[in-house]
């Protein structure tokens, strides 16, 4: 089931990769929230994206802008991805999928001829109050965070 813009975006705790929980909702009320989808740390797509985000958290925190990555990775190569990539804002582990079931991010789609199941790279700006702002399924990598970026700063206007 995919979200829409105006719906209440679901909250979740998940650990990131120092295996501490970051809970969405203590973050609600107070600053805006971007969490984008990706489907495997260290492939050559999923490390730009996640590379962009992070060159340009310094311009989200601006925005008074949280960005979050989540995949279905474990904590440790959550780890060895930020570390080894120089990233710097929080990956969310999301192994059991249960928060990509619920943003509607896991669906089937042909991979070499055949049918799986997988995450679809997507991202979604949260408003204060816990509102999807914007969800953008099927995203392009190339240039995806600063049209994300720009898309925050609209909120400001």
């Amino acid at each position: 089931m995919l979200l829409k813009v105006g719906e209440i975006a679901p909250t979740f705790a998940l650990p990131d990769a120092d295996m501490e929980t970051v809970d969405l909702a203590t973050h609600l009320g107070r600053k805006r929230i971007v969490l984008f989808f990706y489907a495997k740390d260290g492939t050559p797509c999923c490390t730009k994206e996640a590379t962009d985000f992070s060159d340009h958290e310094g311009d989200f925190h601006k925005q008074d802008c949280l960005v979050f990555g989540i995949s279905r990775d474990d904590c440790l190569k959550h780890a060895e991805f930020r570390d080894k990539e120089g990233i710097g804002l929080e990956l969310l582990s999301d192994a059991e999928g249960t928060v990509c079931k619920q943003y509607g991010v896991w669906q089937q789609k042909e991979v070499d001829g055949q049918k799986k199941f997988g995450i679809v790279r997507s991202t979604f700006v949260i408003d204060r109050a816990g509102i999807i702002r914007h969800a953008l399924y099927n995203v392009n990598y190339k240039g995806h965070a600063l049209d994300v970026l720009r898309l925050v700063k609209e909120m400001n206007s």
